[in-house]
């Protein structure tokens, strides 16, 4: 028979009602840093700080969406949407992270262009500007630093390289002012840029690896099943679906062959696959109980049809 367990709701929506303050407030000073160093990038000719300025564009976006998926994922499941919106979460990161990659790829074009073509820069509005946005970012950092949520996670990481961005840009704006290099600028820009892309494509496979219902990679699949064969009264474990509902929710539906035909021991045995299910973060479980082996047993078995097989 089949049987199942629930989504922790309230601990997850007060985790995701945390983070929608850290966000909420990274948002804010984001979007006023962005306001002054699109305006001081322009103003001193910079494409390094308007690069950076850019990213932060990128992270304002980020932010939003990180916001808008928290503010979604605290809604009640129903009975049109039966797992709530915890998927939304990992959309976001996806769009975030492709975002990231073309914000990069534009990037490094241009700086292509102006290495080829220095322009001239005002080291004086520059410095001050970028040392202004390597606090914020460092701050902001720090507040979003540690969450578990995917989207937030995504979120830090724009963060994390706008800081790292600032950084390199504060080195080329004393380098300006020291040597009176202009080429230290694309250059920088374009070190910018393939940061931003390294750092986007874990994210983008993590993503699109949970969009796309594959196996969660911290998990082990062979050892989570012989962790259920090793419950005493199991026989056999086949018919296995393992994916991520989002990035702190595993899914699991299994096929458990036990010789136990009562109920009440079929629940023992229930109950302690459960609890060793924990472990792997599998929060949501159905376990499908068969008193007889099935004729055409495999761990995993393709559906057909909407419904699997075995």
């Amino acid at each position: 028979m089949p049987d199942h367990d629930h989504l922790p709701q309230s601990g997850t929506r007060d985790l995701h009602r945390d983070d929608t303050v850290l966000v909420s407030q990274a948002l804010i000073l984001t979007f006023a840093f962005f306001v002054i160093e699109a305006l001081g990038g322009y103003l001193a000719g910079s494409l390094s700080l308007f690069s950076d300025a850019t990213h932060m564009l990128r992270d304002l976006s980020a932010l939003l969406l990180t916001f808008g998926a928290l503010r979604l994922a605290r809604k009640p499941p129903s009975a049109e949407r039966t797992f709530g919106y915890h998927r939304v979460e990992t959309g976001a990161a996806f769009v975030n992270a492709v975002l990231l990659i073309i914000a990069g790829l534009w990037i490094l074009a241009e700086a292509f262009q102006r290495f080829s073509s220095p322009t001239a820069v005002q080291a004086s509005v520059m410095l001050p500007i970028a040392v202004a946005g390597l606090i914020i970012n460092l701050y902001i950092a720090f507040r979003l630093h540690g969450s578990h949520d995917l989207s937030v996670r995504s979120a830090y990481l724009h963060v994390l390289t706008d800081t790292l961005s600032s950084g390199a840009v504060i080195a080329a704006g004393l380098w300006i002012i020291v040597s009176g290099d202009m080429r230290v600028d694309p250059a920088v820009s374009a070190l910018i840029s393939v940061f931003i892309i390294a750092s986007a494509l874990p994210l983008l496979r993590e993503s699109g690896a949970i969009l796309l219902q594959f196996a969660p990679r911290d998990v082990s699949l062979p050892a989570l099943v012989a962790d259920i064969e090793s419950v005493p009264g199991v026989q056999g474990v086949h018919n296995v679906h393992l994916w991520s509902l989002c990035s702190h929710t595993n899914v699991l539906d299994a096929h458990i062959y036990t010789c136990n035909d009562r109920v009440a021991d079929q629940e023992i045995v229930k109950q302690e696959i459960k609890r060793r299910l924990e472990k792997y973060h599998v929060w949501h479980s159905t376990l499908e109980f068969e008193c007889s082996e099935c004729t055409d047993c495999a761990l995993v078995l393709p559906v057909k049809n909407g419904e699997a097989r075995g």
